[in-house]
C-alpha cells in the first residue's frame, strides 16, 4: 500500500506546481496508484472542506491564492492612471487580491468592466499581490453612465457627470429612451465607438431635470446605487409592528433619561442619564432603542437592512436603514413615550475609570428631547424653560460625569484630530444659502464619550461570554503612509518619531507641534490620510484610533446594521429571548461584515460627492472670484486647492501651472519645474481665481495666481527637460536644511 501523503505536502506541491493541481497531477507526482487513489480523493475532498484547497473543475488549488490564468473583471483606472483587475471567481469570505494589469503595445484598450482571460504572476513585497498579462477579451459588463441628455438630429450624446469624465457617448434615435434634452438620465453602453469615433450606448433610465430642487442627493443615490425605496413587504412588516408590553423587561421610567442630538435629528436611538454618588463616582445610564426586538432574524425587514448596511445621510434628506414607521416612531426614543431600550449601567470612579457594568433589557421614559445648543447652554447660565426644570438633577451630572471620562481620555490618549466638519445650509427649495463649520461643543464630546464607554462594554461582555459578534476594528497606519507623514512633518519643520511601536500619543505630539502654527491645517489633514480606513470584522483587532483593545459599535442600531448584530449577541448572551443571534447570522458574520463595511464606503462616497456638488453650485456664483488657500493634494494631472471659508477642493490642471513642464514626485508628494526648478508641495498658501464650478458634476476648476505670496508666472508649457542641475541641487540643499533643522528641533526636546 502506497503512502499517501499529508496535507501539509500536498499544499506544498500545489504551491510550487500551480499549473500541475488536478488529482491525476498530485497521483503522479507522488506515485498513488489503484486504490489508494480513493483514499487521495477522500483526502483532498476533506482539505477542500476545511478551506485549505478550493475544488476548480477537475484541479484543486490554494484558496488564498489564484490559479496562474484566471477570468478578471477591469477596474476603473487609479488617480495615476494604472489599471487594475479584480478575479471573478473567489472566496467572498476572503479579501480579493489586488491585481495590476500590465498591458503590452499590442493589447487592445480595457475599459471598466471588460472581462479577460490573463495569466498572473505572484508579486511579494508589492503593494499589489498579482501582475497580469492580457491573454484576450472575454467580454465585458454593460457600463452604466449616469448624465445630461443633449439631443440632436439622429438621437444625441450622454454628458456623464462624473467628475473629471470628459468621454462623451453617441444615442442611437431608436435609443432615447423618450428622453428629453437637458434630462438627465442613465445609459447603458452597447457597444464600442462608432464612426465619429464616440461609445455608443442606450438610455435606460429618465431622472428628470438635473438643476430642480434636491437633484443633487438624487444624482447621488442613483450613481452609487443606494437603495431608496422600501419593498412592499418590508413596508408591510413594519406597519404591523405594534408598541411592546413591558413584560420581562426591567422598568427604568423612574429614570430621567433624555436624549441629547442636532436640531435636525430624524431619529434618536440613544439616552443618557448619570447617578452622581456621594463619594465623587458615578453610575452612568445609557438606554440604546431596542430594535432587534422589531427586526427579527431572517425576516424581510431583517434582509434589507441587512442589505442597506446603514442610513446615509445628505443636507436635504436621509435614506433610512429601516422605514419611517420603526426609525421615526416605534423605534425612536421620543419624550414622554414609553420605549423599549438595551440599557447599560456603568460605574466609574473620580478619574473616569469604569469599575464595572451590568446589561438591561428595560422600558424607558424620555424626560426630554434636547438639542446640542440647548444642553449647553443650560450648562452655560442660560437654561431655557425646558432645561431650566433639569438643570440641577440632571444636566449639571451629566457633565460632572463628562469631565471625569475626559481625566480618563487625556491618560489614554486617543488620536486628537482637529477638522472642523462642513455644514451646508439649504432653503426650502433645496438652494444652497451658507455654507458654514460645525461648532463642537462639550456637550458633542459629552455624549460621544458616554457611547465609546457603552461600546467598550458592549464587547467585553461579549467577549467574556465567548459570543460571536463584530467588532469595529481600526488597524494602525502602514510604514509607508507613516514615512509620508514623516516627509509632510519634516518639510513643515516638525518631527515625528521614529523607530518605536507607534502610538496615538506620538501622534497627537505632532499635532500639538503644529498647533496654532501655518501647518496646523496640513499636518492634521495629512494625519488623516496616513490613517487606514476603520472596518467591521469578526475577529478583534482592536481599534488604534481609539486606543482601545476591545471596542464594538452599540449604540446606534437605527441606523447601523453591525449595531444591530451587537443587540442580537447581548440578547444571546444573557437569554432574554428568541430574538437573539440565530444560527444564520453567526454562520454569515464574516459576510455580514464585508457587506456593511462595503455600505458604509458607499454611503460616504455617496455624501462626499453631494457636498461637492452642493459646494460647486454655491461658488458657481462667484466665478471670477479670487480665493486663498492652502495646497492640499498633489497628483500627476494636477494640484489640488482646499479653499479657506468653505473648505471646498479646487483643481489646478497640470497644464494650467504656469510657463514650464512640472515633474511629479509620487514619494515626496511634490511637483518640480522642469525649467525654474520650482518646487510645489503639500501645505503650500496658494492665492487662486475660480475659472469653473460645474454644479451637476461637483468640479471646481481654479487658476493659480500666487504661491506663498508670489506671484506665478503665465505662458505656454515648455518642453519635458529635467530640472536644471543648479535647481536640483539647491532642491537638495533645501532638504537637507529642512533635515538639520528637524535635528535641531528633537534634540532641543
Amino acid at each position: 500500500m502506497t503512502q499517501i501523503p499529508s496535507k501539509t505536502d500536498i499544499l506544498a506541491f500545489i504551491a510550487d506546481n500551480p499549473t500541475q493541481s488536478a488529482k491525476r497531477d498530485i497521483a503522479r507526482a507522488f506515485g498513488i496508484k489503484g486504490a489508494d487513489r480513493v483514499l487521495l480523493k477522500q483526502t483532498l475532498r476533506e482539505m477542500a472542506a476545511e478551506g485549505h484547497l478550493a475544488k476548480r473543475r477537475s484541479s484543486y488549488r490554494d484558496a488564498a491564492k489564484l490559479p496562474p490564468v484566471s477570468v478578471l473583471e477591469v477596474l476603473e483606472a487609479d488617480s495615476d492612471g494604472d489599471l487594475y483587475a479584480r478575479p471573478l471567481e473567489w472566496n467572498d469570505a476572503l479579501p480579493p487580491p489586488r491585481i495590476l494589469m500590465a498591458l503590452r503595445s499590442g493589447d487592445p484598450a480595457l475599459g471598466t468592466g471588460d472581462r479577460i482571460l490573463a495569466r498572473l504572476t505572484e508579486t511579494p513585497g508589492e503593494a499589489h499581490a498579482y501582475m497580469a498579462r492580457m491573454i484576450r477579451r472575454i467580454g465585458s459588463n454593460p457600463q452604466r453612465i449616469l448624465g445630461i441628455f443633449r439631443a440632436g438630429s439622429e438621437g444625441g450624446r450622454v454628458m456623464p457627470i462624473d467628475k473629471g469624465s470628459d468621454r462623451q457617448f453617441v444615442i442611437s434615435a431608436g435609443a432615447t429612451g423618450g428622453a428629453k434634452d437637458g434630462e438627465l438620465v442613465e445609459a447603458e453602453q452597447t457597444g464600442p465607438k462608432g464612426r465619429m469615433g464616440l461609445p455608443k450606448a442606450r438610455i435606460v433610465t429618465r431622472l428628470g431635470d438635473p438643476a430642480g430642487p434636491r437633484a443633487v442627493s438624487l444624482i447621488a443615490i442613483h450613481q452609487h446605487g443606494i437603495p431608496d425605496h422600501f419593498p412592499d413587504a418590508v413596508v408591510a412588516e413594519a406597519d404591523a409592528a405594534k408598541p411592546v408590553d413591558i413584560k420581562g423587561r426591567t422598568d427604568l421610567r423612574g429614570l430621567p433619561l433624555l436624549t441629547i442630538d442636532p436640531a435636525d435629528a430624524r431619529d434618536h436611538d440613544d439616552a443618557c442619564y448619570v447617578d452622581a454618588h456621594d463619594d465623587g463616582t458615578f453610575t452612568i445610564w445609557v438606554a440604546i432603542a431596542d430594535v432587534a426586538h422589531y427586526v427579527t432574524p431572517g425576516s424581510e425587514l431583517d434582509r434589507e437592512a441587512r442589505q442597506r448596511g446603514n442610513s446615509t445621510y445628505f443636507p436635504d434628506r436621509v435614506v433610512p436603514m429601516l422605514p419611517d414607521t420603526l426609525s421615526g416612531d416605534l423605534c425612536s426614543l421620543h419624550e414622554g413615550v414609553d420605549r423599549p431600550c438595551i440599557a447599560v449601567a456603568m460605574k466609574v470612579d473620580a478619574d473616569g475609570n469604569k469599575t464595572g457594568h451590568t446589561f438591561h433589557r428595560a422600558m424607558m421614559n424620555s424626560v426630554a428631547s434636547l438639542t446640542y445648543e440647548q444642553a449647553q447652554a443650560a450648562m452655560d447660565g442660560t437654561p431655557d424653560a425646558q432645561t431650566e426644570p433639569l438643570l440641577e438633577t440632571v444636566i449639571t451630572p451629566l457633565y460632572a460625569a463628562y469631565a471625569a471620562l475626559a481625566r480618563a481620555r487625556a491618560a489614554r490618549q486617543p488620536l486628537d484630530l482637529d477638522l472642523p466638519e462642513r455644514r451646508i445650509e439649504l432653503d426650502d427649495d433645496g438652494k444652497v444659502t451658507a455654507v458654514n463649520f460645525k461648532d463642537r461643543l462639550d456637550a458633542h464630546r459629552l455624549i460621544e464619550e458616554f457611547m465609546v464607554l457603552a461600546n467598550v462594554c458592549a464587547a467585553e461582555t461579549l467577549i467574556a461570554q465567548k459570543v460571536p459578534l463584530l467588532f469595529r476594528v481600526h488597524e494602525e497606519p502602514s510604514p509607508e503612509k507613516l514615512d509620508a507623514l514623516r516627509e509632510v512633518a519634516a518639510a513643515s519643520g516638525l518631527t515625528l518619531a521614529k523607530g518605536q511601536v507607534l502610538k496615538t500619543a506620538h501622534l497627537n505630539r505632532l499635532l500639538s507641534q503644529a498647533q496654532g502654527t501655518d501647518a496646523d491645517e496640513l499636518i492634521n489633514l495629512a494625519t488623516l490620510r496616513s490613517m487606514t480606513q476603520a472596518y467591521y470584522n469578526a475577529d478583534n483587532f482592536g481599534h488604534f484610533g481609539l486606543a482601545l483593545r476591545n471596542y464594538a459599535h452599540f449604540t446606534s442600531p437605527i441606523r447601523r446594521y453591525s449595531d444591530l448584530i451587537v443587540h442580537r449577541a447581548l440578547i444571546a448572551a444573557h437569554g432574554w429571548g428568541r430574538d437573539g443571534l440565530s444560527p444564520w447570522d453567526i454562520e454569515h458574520l464574516n459576510d455580514t461584515a464585508k457587506m456593511i463595511s462595503d455600505t458604509e464606503r458607499r454611503s460616504m462616497a455617496a455624501e462626499r460627492d453631494t457636498t461637492d456638488r452642493y459646494l460647486a453650485a454655491f461658488l458657481s456664483e462667484h466665478v471670477g472670484a479670487e480665493f486663498t488657500g492652502r495646497i492640499s493634494g498633489i497628483a500627476r494631472f494636477g494640484v489640488f486647492v482646499k479653499l479657506d471659508g468653505t473648505g471646498a477642493d479646487g483643481m489646478i490642471p497640470i497644464r494650467n501651472l504656469g510657463s514650464e513642464y512640472f515633474h511629479y514626485d509620487a514619494e515626496t508628494q511634490t511637483l518640480m519645474g522642469a525649467d525654474s526648478g520650482q518646487i510645489i508641495g503639500l501645505g503650500q498658501r496658494a492665492t487662486v481665481r475660480l475659472t469653473e464650478a460645474t454644479p451637476v458634476t461637483g468640479g471646481l476648476i481654479v487658476e493659480l495666481l500666487e504661491l506663498d505670496g508670489r506671484t506665478q508666472p503665465k505662458g505656454p508649457t515648455a518642453g519635458r527637460g529635467k530640472p536644471p542641475r543648479f535647481r536640483q541641487g539647491a532642491a537638495k540643499k533645501k532638504s537637507a536644511s529642512t533635515a538639520r533643522k528637524v535635528n535641531r528641533i528633537r534634540k532641543a526636546k
